[in-house]
């Protein structure tokens, strides 16, 4: 029985001494090597409630951390989040392609709101997807949040708003795309197929019409809203903090990708009515 007693005494004496262990906050070195670890198993640590207050929220800390709050199931509707991982998974990789954590202690994260409500309700925040800056010391300015808004989240944007809050530039190695190299080729094979047919006629590659329509189309295009969008990488649509999706860009500096579907939807409705009306005209005119 007494030694029954003593055993009992020791495990709970040990649980206490491992649980008081545990609640002890880690040192500098010891979340270092922890986010080293992770970082070699993958380059863009995904944070839940407990990792992001114990890695970014508590200090010591030497090291700044990017972390993309995003919704990525699909039941919460978010069309543009997908599209925004895609590009920050590119900038997390070209930074793991071209610096040494001993040279500049930056790291890429992500919060999915599934697994981390609570950190969105901590800093507050009501719609995805959201990049901030959590700097070495110090909380969060409001610059340290991009605005996606004016800039978009293309890639090299991304980069540019880091090199901005970190002074760490990052060379964006893209992937290949072998997709515009098959259109370019099928494109190129079609034209020469078709000179080839035209051999004998070549007379309307000196039509002068043609070429001013050319011309026209090229000029257009390259002015129009969707070579910006190209550009820019503007997001599709944007939802506000109360859940309201909007389509119109509230500033004159940036535009929505479904705003110039807009735009254009609206030219040719008044391009249509402006001819009809135009031809109503002309033919009451013909028949007095």
């Amino acid at each position: 029985m007494y030694l029954k007693t003593i055993l009992c005494a020791f495990i709970v004496l040990n649980s206490l001494v491992e649980s008081a262990r545990e609640e002890r906050p880690k040192s500098l070195d010891q979340k270092v090597q922890q986010l080293n670890d992770l970082y070699q198993k993958k380059f863009l640590v995904k944070f839940n409630g407990p990792k992001f207050k114990e890695f970014v929220k508590s200090p010591p800390r030497n090291y700044s951390v990017i972390i993309m709050f995003t919704a990525m199931a699909s039941h919460r509707q978010c069309s543009i989040c997908g599209h925004a991982s895609d590009e920050f998974i590119i900038v997390a990789n070209s930074y793991r392609y071209s610096h040494r954590l001993t040279e500049s202690p930056l790291y890429f994260g992500i919060v999915d709101f599934d697994e981390g409500a609570d950190i969105f309700q901590m800093l507050r925040i009501n719609t995805a997807p959201v990049f901030m800056h959590f700097p070495a010391k110090g909380k969060p300015k409001p610059l340290d949040t991009m605005d996606i808004q004016r800039v978009g989240f293309a890639s090299e944007m991304i980069a540019k708003w880091i090199q901005e809050r970190t002074d760490v530039q990052i060379r964006i190695f893209r992937p290949p795309n072998y997709s515009s190299t098959l259109a370019l080729s099928v494109l190129f094979a079609i034209c020469s197929s078709f000179l080839y047919v035209r051999r004998n006629n070549m007379e309307m590659f000196f039509n002068k019409n043609l070429w001013g329509v050319f011309s026209v189309l090229f000029c257009l295009n390259m002015i129009s809203g969707q070579m910006w969008n190209h550009i820019r990488g503007p997001p599709l649509m944007h939802r506000n903090q109360q859940g309201i999706i909007t389509y119109i860009h509230n500033s004159s500096q940036g535009q929505f990708i479904v705003e110039t579907y807009i735009i254009i939807i609206l030219s040719i409705l008044f391009n249509i009515l402006y001819g009809t009306v135009c031809g109503l005209k002309r033919g009451t005119s013909i028949l007095h």
